[in-house]
């Protein structure tokens, strides 16, 4: 069994991911419940690896149009490094958005891959860039399988409520792609997703948020923040083929 620390769970999809893939993941706090990870001090030698992916408002590219983007939280990638070294784990992942900081942490290799959703499986254009650092084994072992790349991605799925639908004409036809829920749409559908939509274009069932007490504005934040399953999923394999353990 391979013991892994999830750190900025929030609801906790790379979390799944890992889980769906063999990991056991032990949650640590996060904002959205409560908790605060400045006063959090994970133990000592007690996890093989440790995940997650730090907010990246303040990385991302809509801090061009909003010069407030980030700056509640501020950076928090310190408080994921420090961490990472109280706990010593084997390994670490890193998610975030292309623009934030490789991290670089003491006694550690770290490589960074990108990845986009829909060349590993899913159906939309999310990319991230996956740090992925060792102690005693080669980092450059993290490879990160891709598949033949689908043309027409759906829009990442965002916290505001998911991109609005773009139509996609095919093959000189004429004709406009149909977005996942079936229906034509024109230039847009407004600037709110309907959940099931998210979910479908995060790769969760129907049921994801059953008897969850999120409201659905908890939701939809909570789905635009998260890793899409599949883009978790290819990368959880990637880890357990680095570490030796597929």
């Amino acid at each position: 069994m391979i013991l892994v620390l999830s750190l900025f769970p929030g609801i906790g999809l790379l979390d799944y991911a890992f889980e769906l893939e063999g990991f056991c993941v032990v949650r640590g706090p996060d904002l959205l419940w409560g908790g605060d990870i400045r006063r959090f001090n994970p133990p000592n030698g007690r996890f093989d690896g440790v995940i997650g992916g730090p907010p990246c408002q303040i990385f991302s590219r809509m801090r061009h149009l909003n010069p407030r983007a980030g700056k509640k939280h501020g950076d928090l990638i310190p408080e994921f490094l420090r961490c990472v070294a109280q706990a010593k784990p084997n390994w670490f992942l890193m998610e975030n958005v292309p623009e934030a900081p490789v991290p670089q942490i003491a006694g550690y290799l770290v490589t960074a891959r990108m990845v986009t959703d829909v060349e590993v499986g899913g159906i939309t254009s999310r990319s991230r860039r996956f740090s992925f650092g060792t102690r005693g084994l080669d980092c450059q072992r993290f490879q990160v399988e891709t598949r033949a790349l689908w043309p027409y991605p759906e829009p990442a799925v965002l916290a505001g409520g998911g991109g609005r639908a773009v139509p996609v004409r095919l093959g000189g036809t004429g004709k406009r792609k149909k977005t996942i829920d079936g229906r034509r749409h024109g230039p847009h559908t407004g600037p709110r997703a309907p959940v099931a939509v998210m979910l479908h274009a995060q790769g969760l069932p129907e049921n994801f948020f059953e008897d969850c007490p999120l409201t659905i504005e908890g939701q939809r934040h909570g789905l635009g923040n998260g890793v899409p399953i599949p883009m978790g999923r290819a990368v959880a394999r990637a880890v357990k083929k680095a570490i030796g353990y597929d």
